[in-house]
């Protein structure tokens, strides 16, 4: 069926994603000319034969975030409607990873799991990846890492094998999330020899599994990820992507890989307009997150859900990182409503400026203790050092050589406990909450105000998700038709859409 279209139907018609549009008009030559707008469903976008590999029938990724923030419902949600989630299993114990995997794994539709690089505790880095490994988990989002290490060229090589007809098979998959060129460069070349070496001199693998592994990239997928919330070098993603996409290629080409290369695109996703673009860019899936925590199924609180629903694009702000606190690395975090990334800023200028606690002046620690801590330093040292007593006694052992490192596991005490406080809502701590998010949610709530999106209650993953590819595929289509130089209506719109709306427009 094709629809014939006058000026009067244009923007009905072309949310009619499912049928073709037909139009005649005359141009400023005085001609008849015909238009066309071929059909354009959620599910054509991006890289089909990404989705058919990974079993998912749109190409659309729920990004992990820390804590569980992206959390078991979320994963779930995403699952049920034909996408793909990642459990945020960073910073949270060994343990409840484990219960997450367990959980996930029954579901019956595919899910993933971080694995974050962790340099200040590479034992757990290592546990989650055997971890992985023992469950059969399949995909893991590798993210932050700023070198390929041991147990990640552990994980992807595990399992490797020729099948009968001599392919290659890797069974499992990393998706490697980076915002930097030299780092995709890594995860698209194939393990290092070195790491491949130590790995068959422990008897991980096998002689000829590391042959066969010399023979695979790291990473069939890369996420290029833009300005985002959480760690990110705040890249723009109209100049990340296109050289990313562009090293897929030269990388595709050096290694005469038998698997095609693959990008897609995270950070700043949040409208209909930042999907679209990022398909017409070429991006195999979109991958969101900063969006996602806002929603009901996301492992936060929610009063950082209504925090989050009163973001605008300049309310957000680099501030230290706890897991690299040491090396000085940043994330983007909510500024508005919180004192947190001041107060982080002041701790990582003073791990700068002395040699460790005893050095920082009585009244600077006195202002500590008041405001930031709302305890003594030592009460603070006496549970920090039971927590890394039962995680990392390492850590315990050099604080007490160093009292420099003392300093800094204590400042990172307060910067982990305020992601903490911002999960679990607590009322006595909602200055210290520390929120990571990108400029996407400010886009987010911008282009939902006055719908039904812009209440915190209404938005639920799953719809957010049909939105945004629905608008993407709707704008795509209404690009075709200014190509043709035919003006759409002045009051085309994208407006967000009930879940029963948008499957009355794929029918």
């Amino acid at each position: 069926m094709i629809q014939i279209v006058t000026e009067q139907n244009i923007t009905e018609a072309l949310r009619k994603l499912s049928l073709p549009v037909h139009m005649s008009f005359v141009g400023p030559d005085n001609l008849s000319r015909a238009v066309y707008v071929p059909t354009l469903l959620p599910d054509q976008l991006g890289d089909q034969e990404f989705c058919r590999e990974i079993g998912i029938s749109y190409p659309y990724l729920g990004g992990s975030m820390a804590k569980g923030i992206s959390s078991i419902a979320m994963a779930e949600e995403l699952g049920r409607a034909g996408m793909l989630g990642f459990f945020g299993a960073a910073g949270l114990r060994f343990s409840d990873v484990e219960k997450a995997v367990d959980k996930l794994s029954g579901s019956g539709f595919p899910c993933g799991f971080n694995l974050i690089h962790s340099p200040q505790e590479p034992d757990l880095e290592a546990a989650l990846a055997e971890l992985y490994i023992c469950k059969n988990v399949r995909l893991v989002e590798a993210s932050a890492f700023l070198a390929l290490t041991l147990p990640l060229v552990r994980y992807r090589t595990h399992g490797i094998h020729r099948a009968a007809d001599g392919t290659i098979i890797a069974p499992n998959r990393i998706i490697a999330k980076v915002s930097r060129e030299e780092l995709a460069e890594k995860f698209f070349s194939p393990p290092p020899e070195k790491l491949l070496r130590q790995l068959l001199a422990e008897g991980a693998i096998t002689a000829e599994q590391a042959e066969l592994a010399a023979m695979i990239p790291m990473a069939q997928e890369v996420t290029a990820e833009a300005d985002s919330g959480g760690h990110t070098d705040n890249r723009p993603a109209i100049a990340l992507f296109p050289t990313i996409l562009s090293l897929a290629g030269r990388m595709e080409q050096k290694f005469g890989y038998a698997v095609k290369l693959r990008v897609g695109l995270a950070g700043g996703i949040a409208t209909p307009a930042a999907a679209a673009a990022a398909f017409a860019m070429g991006a195999a899936y979109i991958m969101t997150g900063s969006v996602n925590q806002a929603c009901v199924e996301s492992g936060t609180s929610d009063v950082v859900r209504r925090m989050l629903a009163e973001t605008r694009q300049a309310d957000v702000i680099m501030a230290p990182a706890a897991d690299m606190f040491e090396m000085g690395v940043s994330v983007q975090v909510l500024k508005r409503g919180t004192m947190f990334p001041m107060r982080a800023a002041r701790l990582y200028e003073m791990y700068r400026s002395h040699e460790g606690l005893e050095s920082i002046p009585g009244p600077e620690r006195d202002k500590l203790e008041k405001t930031l801590f709302l305890a003594p330093i030592a009460d603070i040292w006496r549970d920090t050092r039971a927590f890394f007593q039962e995680r990392d006694p390492r850590q315990v052992e050099r604080a007490e050589r160093e009292p420099k490192h003392r300093m800094a596991l204590v400042f990172r005490w307060y910067l982990g406990q305020a992601a903490h406080w911002a999960k679990d809502g607590a009322a006595t701590r909602k200055m210290d909450y520390q929120v990571w998010c990108g400029p996407a949610m400010g886009a987010f709530n911008e282009w939902t105000a006055g719908s039904f999106l812009a209440a915190p209650e209404q938005r639920l993953v799953a719809t957010v998700a049909r939105n945004l590819l629905f608008g993407a595929a709707l704008l795509t289509r209404a690009n075709i038709l200014r190509y043709q130089d035919i003006k759409l209506p002045a009051d085309f719109r994208i407006d967000p859409l009930e879940d029963i709306h948008i499957k009355e427009y794929l029918t």
